[in-house]
């Protein structure tokens, strides 16, 4: 009976700690690069509350709480988590159930799990609070997961945010809630691996990671990549955190922080990138289903920075085989084509039903976790003025070739307009099977191309 009380009660204040969020502050001077964050009360955020008592106290509790976490003992590896509300609101718990079910009891003694809940609308925040400590209250009471929120009056008025989504300028805050993550991180392992709230981990990921850096010993680096996905699975010392923190506050206006990484790594004199096969980790998607999907049109997405893939037919001249046919590499869901002894010139091409502005193009090819089955060479190109019928692109221009099997590639202006075909072809004879898992296109939102045209 005892033994079942003193339970509970643990429970409930390992739980209790969740709502005890350390919280951030940007700071005004930038001379001390070790304490670019300083820690604050959340007067402001948390409802401007008139109870003093009841304030004093939760800041007394959330200053033992940071005391705590700053003298327990270091991990090996901290995976790094800014989240933001999403439409499907599963995508973080989805990420932390692949990180840790990815991971050996032996390997997660080695594991911290941090996540930054960036979060401004306050009932959202307890909702995601409450499904966490559901979901993860072992990990939060052994200390392998922790949550830090940054309150709303340490990012700039609503006015001037307002202003930066009318350009276009959507990754300001995404680079400052970045830069409030790697600074608390700094000193919670040797090594840091930042991901995102909607991925899935393949298995003994953490066994991969310290393997690769023990072979990269003898070789200074900077950051290694074990995903060739924006920001996704980019592994840092933690040493470097809070300079790539600094970094990011002072140039969180210019660029995406998936090109400000790049930048950062230059100037730490690491010219160039070094990707780690396999591949670790990878989005993951959420959809509506299709009930047709021999229509090979796939419904709009829930996710409003997954890929967009409008309304397409699908040609190819490879061999198909069983139940995976062409147009299931063009679906948003985990189906795939699978063909085998591909010759040079055959091609998978996607024709569009209208003409379109794509921003963003990727092919991904091979299986997830060990890269088997994948185009060795191959290249994507872009089709212009459609013509007969069925409809066929008369003109195409080269948008990349295929590395590790795969292509991730943003597209110039120019070189996106009016976009009708996108074609994946084999550029060397290939024996034995192969997997075209994935064609993802991002279209340019119209309204961002009124609001860019308007600024002109």
């Amino acid at each position: 009976m005892r033994c079942s009380i003193r339970r509970g009660i643990i429970t409930s204040v390992g739980i209790g700690f969740l709502w005890l969020l350390v919280t951030l502050k940007t700071p005004r001077e930038t001379e001390d690069v070790q304490n670019v964050m300083a820690f604050k009360g959340q007067e402001d955020s948390y409802g401007k509350r008139k109870d003093v008592r009841l304030l004093e106290g939760w800041q007394n509790h959330t200053f033992q709480y940071i005391k705590t976490i700053q003298q327990r003992r270091k991990t090996w590896l901290t995976v790094g988590i800014s989240s933001v509300p999403r439409p499907d609101q599963s995508g973080l718990l989805y990420t932390l159930v692949s990180l840790f079910r990815a991971s050996s009891k032996i390997e997660q003694k080695r594991l911290t799990v941090l996540v930054h809940l960036a979060h401004s609308d306050l009932t959202g925040l307890r909702e995601t609070i409450a499904h966490i400590s559901t979901l993860f209250s072992p990990q939060i009471l052994s200390g392998k997961l922790l949550l830090i929120h940054t309150p709303s009056d340490a990012y700039r008025t609503t006015d001037d945010t307002r202003k930066e989504a009318h350009r276009g300028e959507f990754y300001s805050k995404q680079n400052r809630d970045h830069a409030f993550l790697m600074s608390f991180a700094a000193k919670l392992s040797e090594y840091f691996l930042l991901l995102e709230d909607n991925v899935l981990c393949a298995p003994n990921f953490i066994t991969h990671i310290h393997w690769k850096v023990d072979t990269m010993r003898s070789n200074p680096w900077v950051l290694l990549e074990f995903s060739n996905m924006g920001f996704l699975g980019k592994l840092f010392h933690s040493r470097d955190l809070p300079l790539l923190a600094h970094f990011l506050l002072l140039f969180y206006k210019e660029k995406p922080l998936d090109r400000l990484i790049p930048h950062f790594r230059t100037l730490l004199a690491q010219k160039n990138p070094i990707l780690c096969r396999p591949f670790l980790f990878y989005h993951r998607f959420s959809y509506y289903t299709s009930n047709d999907s021999q229509k090979a049109t796939p419904v709009r997405r829930k996710n409003p920075y997954g890929p967009d893939n409008p309304p397409a037919a699908i040609f190819t001249d490879m061999k198909v085989f069983d139940v995976h046919f062409p147009w299931k590499a063009y679906t948003l869901d985990e189906s795939f084509f699978w063909t085998q002894n591909v010759s040079a010139g055959n091609h998978l091409t996607v024709i569009l039903k209208h003409p379109a502005n794509l921003s963003r193009v990727q092919v991904l090819t091979g299986t997830i976790v060990d890269g088997k089955h994948a185009l060795e060479k191959g290249q994507v190109e872009l089709g212009y003025d459609p013509e007969g019928m069925p409809q066929y692109c008369t003109s195409f221009a080269l948008l990349g070739h295929l590395l590790e099997g795969q292509v991730n590639q943003e597209i110039f202006k120019s070189m996106g307009y009016d976009v009708s075909c996108v074609r994946l072809v084999v550029k060397a004879n290939q024996v034995g099977g192969l997997i075209i898992r994935h064609i993802y296109l991002w279209e340019e939102n119209p309204k961002d191309i009124e609001a860019a045209q308007s600024w002109r």
